[in-house]
């Protein structure tokens, strides 16, 4: 779901006819297709991210977990893991996208697999100084960009008529703009993380009493609370920073306890939609790149070119744009499981994470 759902707040910079490199910007609510767009954005910007944020903690807490089980040292080869993900987040921001979160979740994941293994006291003490760190940024943000508007950085036309090859160079003139959120948010990251953590030993994904009533108090914050207040900072300061990183992170927690609820709540085990989500979830990696590269495709100058040949069509086309990506992505993933136990990216990983121990069996067999 975070995969499907950070596809439908990207989906609307490829959308935009002058490209990614104004950042996510909602039109006023002055018309049907201007408020619809508007909603959208509303309900999509910076949840999921913030989503994938915390649930990467929870697959961090779990890989910890199970290195202890084997009697693995900590953090050990996890540390080739975080580097294998900057590199792919570098690759992913050079080649495809100019958003890319890979690169800043492995410097944050660093941080994080040391602080994993400490008391409860040391992680939330890590965790609400964080979190503090990143509100007291995001309040600056906001405060400096009051007023400012949304400023192209990238040669007018570049997304409409320029190259491949042109944009590959422009991010890397410009490495420090489209990288700018990425190192911002790396306080964010290292808090939800713990979060994700937290939320695991706590018990929030288990299906008994205590796990239904941590829910229902992350649905009363996050949706209750959060929601509202979210809403109301877009309409005071339209795609403000206090609402795409203060009140949409208390959303996301909502989110995901609303989503462990329906999971658990669901009959069976084999319905389509759980398959279709259970497979792009196993995929997540190959899912996150294949849709930056798919909407490129279909939005820029050097692909089918639809944000400046369907401009007039807005909102329209972007959310058809969505469920057909949405689509694709989903069919990709459930297909390409029925052959192959991991995605193209995760088996890519496999093969890369294991070099360092082949390298060292081939040593030792070579004295």
């Amino acid at each position: 779901m975070a995969i499907l759902g950070s596809l439908a707040t990207n989906i609307w910079l490829f959308g935009n006819p002058e490209g990614p490199s104004r950042g996510p910007a909602s039109p006023p609510y002055d018309s049907l297709a201007h408020s619809v767009e508007a909603f959208l954005g509303f309900l999509a910007n910076g949840k999921f991210i913030s989503l994938l944020t915390i649930l990467f903690g929870v697959g961090l807490e779990i890989q910890y977990r199970s290195a202890v089980r084997r009697g693995a040292a900590w953090p050990g080869r996890y540390l080739w893991r975080a580097t294998l993900l900057f590199v792919e987040g570098l690759v992913h921001y050079l080649l495809i996208f100019e958003f890319d979160v890979l690169m800043g979740y492995a410097v944050a994941s660093v941080v994080v697999a040391f602080l994993v293994g400490r008391s409860t006291r040391v992680i939330n003490g890590w965790m609400y100084g964080t979190g503090c760190l990143h509100l007291v940024l995001a309040a600056g943000i906001a405060l400096t960009a009051t007023g400012q508007g949304n400023i192209a950085v990238s040669r007018p036309g570049l997304f409409a008529d320029g190259t491949w090859w042109e944009q590959v160079l422009s991010r890397i003139d410009l490495w420090f703009v489209y990288r700018a959120e990425s190192i911002f948010m790396i306080p964010m990251a290292i808090s939800l993380f713990l979060a994700g953590v937290r939320i695991w030993r706590a018990g929030v994904f288990t299906d008994d009493e205590r796990g239904g009533v941590l829910r229902r108090r992350m649905m009363i914050l996050g949706l209750g609370l959060g929601l509202p207040l979210n809403f109301a900072m877009t309409l005071v300061q339209d795609n403000s920073a206090v609402s795409r990183y203060v009140f949409a992170p208390m959303v996301a927690a909502g989110i995901l306890a609303l989503a462990v609820t329906v999971v658990l709540r669901l009959p069976g085990r084999h319905g389509v939609l759980r398959r279709g989500l259970t497979a792009v979830g196993k995929t997540a990696l190959t899912g996150y790149i294949l849709q930056n590269l798919l909407g490129s495709a279909l939005a820029y100058g050097w692909g089918l070119g639809l944000a400046v040949t369907l401009a007039g069509y807005r909102p329209w086309w972007v959310i058809a744009a969505w469920f057909v990506l949405s689509a694709v992505l989903t069919v990709f993933a459930v297909v390409w499981l029925r052959h192959f136990s991991r995605g193209p990216v995760e088996l890519f990983w496999t093969w890369a994470q294991n070099a360092p121990r082949r390298k060292d069996a081939a040593t030792t067999m070579g004295t």
